[in-house]
């Protein structure tokens, strides 16, 4: 069994279409999509994030996260808090590194998601292009949400009409990271077709 940990960005975009959104086993490789108490706790801070996904606090979404969030021991939580501190300090030694491109660096809870991921082990999956970066400097494996979705995808988890729909509610939204918006022509060609000239 290999984890999938989602980030914030990452539930967000994919759970109200892709149900259920954790807990469900997919892939050869025996993958299981799962979240930490972190992703509840970011929402509940945002003001912002609570007005755009209403829905996040519905009996149904709150009961599938409680039952399958990633649950720790107090040696995985000291391991984890370590892990943090060396790559928020990495992060704060070479902020520059990580801000470019109008990227924003990786924060503290951004260093303690990857962290959980490299203690646990889990693929991290998150859009944020400085938690690429921070993670390819400590061979923490990452993935896109566009290649979880394909993975999905691969597996007949979602078929192209939800990969479809789950395009135009980004859109809508004004939330289609360009990574979606560049796999959408060549990931998703099948569903897509090739980019207009």
């Amino acid at each position: 069994m290999t984890l999938v940990l989602l980030d914030t960005n990452a539930y967000l975009r994919l759970a109200k279409r892709v149900r259920p959104a954790v807990g469900i086993k997919f892939g050869q490789k025996g993958y299981v999509l799962t979240i930490h108490r972190s992703v509840e706790d970011e929402v509940h801070r945002s003001a912002r994030l609570r007005f755009k996904y209403p829905w996040f606090d519905a009996a149904d979404f709150a009961a599938e996260r409680l039952s399958k969030q990633v649950r720790l021991t107090s040696e995985e939580k000291a391991s984890i808090q370590a892990a943090q501190s060396v790559l928020h300090g990495w992060v704060l030694a070479d902020v520059d590194r990580y801000a470019s491109g109008g990227r924003s660096p990786p924060g503290p809870t951004d260093c303690w998601l990857l962290a959980l991921g490299q203690v646990k082990p889990a693929i991290v999956v998150t859009d944020d292009l400085g938690m690429h970066a921070l993670a390819q400097d400590f061979g923490i494996a990452v993935w896109h949400g566009y290649e979880l979705l394909d993975k999905l995808r691969s597996a007949k988890v979602v078929d192209g009409p939800i990969i479809r729909d789950l395009y135009d509610a980004l859109e809508i939204n004004g939330d289609l990271p360009k990574s979606w918006q560049d796999a959408r022509h060549t990931v998703f060609i099948k569903i897509f077709g090739p980019k207009a000239s």
